[in-house]
């Protein structure tokens, strides 16, 4: 089986720690190619910011999708997720959807740690388009500049870890997500220091799409979710232009 994966942000230092965390989850024949986004921000935040990497996310899956099984866009937040449901004939999962779900299943309320207080509007919407806002017992989030983003769990990790036992403590959460591909891998290692579980966005997504390419699901040919209907287009790479306008 192969995945691909699409960082959303042009960090290539959190690419690397989100092969790392991949690695550690797939299954042993898993064959895995990352990818980070062209153009973009360094972490995403804000929705001008996910706007901007959904299409550089878009881009990405155009150009390498092929010879994959399914798909993963590795940002919290998912942006450009049911646009490549929509665009792509393998299965396409995200890290928050793919975490939501896995968390929802361990446990009633569901506590988020995150990154930056800014990205907690972005969270909380991505949250209630998913159906789960009644779930969500809140988000914790660090407050403070993050000089570099590929070191935020060795600059902040007891930060981290004192929003997860607040949010256990103060908001009643039974299951936690850490989020943002930055985190990926925390969860993993601060796992016994937390009483309740504790759920990573990359392993999650991971086993997701492994499951869902073995499902092998048809591809929709009517509904929303179908390909996009044929037009004319420019300004577009080659290959999202096949895949969007035909």
């Amino acid at each position: 089986m192969k995945l691909l994966i699409v960082n959303p942000n042009i960090s290539q230092s959190v690419t690397g720690l989100i092969a790392s965390e991949a690695k550690r989850s797939a299954s042993a024949t898993t064959q895995l190619t990352l990818r980070t986004a062209a153009f973009g921000v360094a972490y995403i935040e804000t929705r001008a910011e996910a706007a901007v990497g959904a299409y550089a996310t878009l881009n990405e899956l155009a150009e390498h999708y092929a010879g994959h099984d399914a798909a993963i866009i590795a940002a919290f937040g998912d942006p450009g997720l049911e646009a490549a449901r929509e665009m792509l004939p393998i299965p396409v999962v995200g890290m928050t959807e793919s975490a939501l779900m896995s968390a929802a299943m361990l446990g009633g309320r569901i506590g988020i740690v995150a990154i930056s207080r800014r990205i907690r509007a972005w969270y909380s919407e991505t949250v209630d388009r998913y159906g789960m806002f009644s779930r969500l017992a809140g988000i914790r989030c660090l407050d403070e500049p993050l000089p570099n983003i590929g070191t935020v769990q060795q600059d902040k990790g007891e930060q981290l870890v004192a929003l997860c036992e607040a949010a256990i403590r103060e908001d009643g959460a039974d299951v936690l997500i850490i989020a943002g591909a930055p985190l990926a891998g925390l969860a993993r290692s601060v796992a016994e220091r937390i009483p309740i579980p504790v759920v990573d966005g990359v392993s999650c997504a991971v086993r997701q799409a492994e499951l869902l390419a073995r499902l092998s699901p048809q591809k929709a040919s009517a509904g929303s979710y179908a390909p996009p209907p044929e037009k004319s287009w420019a300004g577009l790479s080659p290959a999202l232009g096949q895949l969007i306008g035909r």
